[in-house]
C-alpha cells in the first residue's frame, strides 16, 4: 500500500515514528510514511508545508498530529465522525484517519489543487473513511457539525466566529495549538465566549523537542 514515489529526498530525512510510537501497527507505520512521502513529493508545487519543516516532519507534523489525534479521542470518546476545517495539507484529519479507521473524517478545504492533492492522498493510501469537500467550512449546512478539529487554520477567535452557524449546542470544536494558546484564549471577545467556551484539554511536548503545544477545545453553548 505504501506509495511508489521514488523520491531521494524523502529517504534521506530522519523518520523516527516507529522509535516513538512503538504501539503502532506495521500498517499504520507503513501508510504514515507514504504519507509523508506523498507530502514531500508534492510539497514544492502545492505548498503543503514549509520547506524548513520537511527535516523535522516527522516530529513537527506527524508526532503533533498523533498526539493530537490521542488527546481528542480520549476527551471524546464517542466520536464517530469529525471534520477537518481548512485542511489544507491533511494535517490533522489524514493522520486521524490513519490512526483511528472506525471514524468518518471530513476534510474540508477551499484550494482546489489541495482538494486534489487530499482526494490523491486517500485513494492512494485506500482510506476509504476520508471525505473531501470543496468548500469554506462555514458555509456548511445548520447545525451539521457536532465534532471539528483545526490545525494551523487561524486563531481561536477567527474559527469559532466562522462556526458559530454550523456547529449545534455541545458541539466541540478542538483547536490544536503552539505554546500561547492561553493568549489566544484571552483574546476571546466576551461576546464569542458566550457562544463558545473555551477550555484546555491538555499540553504537550512533542519528541526529541522542548517543544510545547496544547490542545484546547470550545464548547458551542
Amino acid at each position: 500500500m505504501a506509495a511508489n514515489t521514488n523520491n531521494d529526498e524523502a529517504i534521506k530525512i530522519p523518520w523516527r515514528i516507529k522509535e516513538w510510537f512503538p504501539d503502532l501497527s506495521e500498517k499504520t507505520l507503513a501508510t504514515l510514511r507514504s504519507y509523508f512521502d506523498l507530502v514531500v513529493k508534492h510539497n514544492k508545487t502545492l505548498s503543503l508545508v514549509s520547506p524548513k519543516t520537511i527535516p523535522v516532519a516527522d516530529a513537527l507534523h506527524f508526532a503533533d498530529c498523533i498526539l493530537g489525534s490521542q488527546i481528542v479521542l480520549e476527551d471524546s470518546p464517542g466520536i464517530k465522525q469529525i471534520y477537518d476545517f481548512g485542511s489544507g495539507n491533511g494535517f490533522p484529519g489524514v493522520v486521524f484517519a490513519v490512526l483511528h479507521p472506525e471514524i468518518q473524517v471530513t476534510l474540508v478545504e477551499t484550494d482546489l489543487r489541495k482538494v486534489e492533492f487530499l482526494r490523491h492522498v486517500a485513494d492512494t493510501l485506500s482510506i476509504s473513511s476520508i471525505k473531501v469537500l470543496h468548500a469554506a467550512f462555514e458555509t456548511l449546512p445548520q447545525d451539521s457539525v457536532k465534532f471539528a478539529i483545526v490545525r494551523g487554520f487561524g486563531n481561536i477567535s477567527k474559527t469559532i466566529l466562522l462556526a458559530r452557524k454550523i456547529m449545534p449546542k455541545g458541539g466541540i470544536l478542538y483547536h490544536m495549538k503552539g505554546e500561547q494558546w492561553g493568549l489566544e484564549i484571552t483574546e476571546i471577545p466576551t461576546q464569542l465566549c458566550s457562544i463558545f467556551f473555551p477550555a484546555l484539554v491538555r499540553e504537550y511536548v512533542l519528541p526529541s523537542t522542548q517543544i510545547r503545544f496544547g490542545v484546547v477545545k470550545t464548547t458551542k453553548n
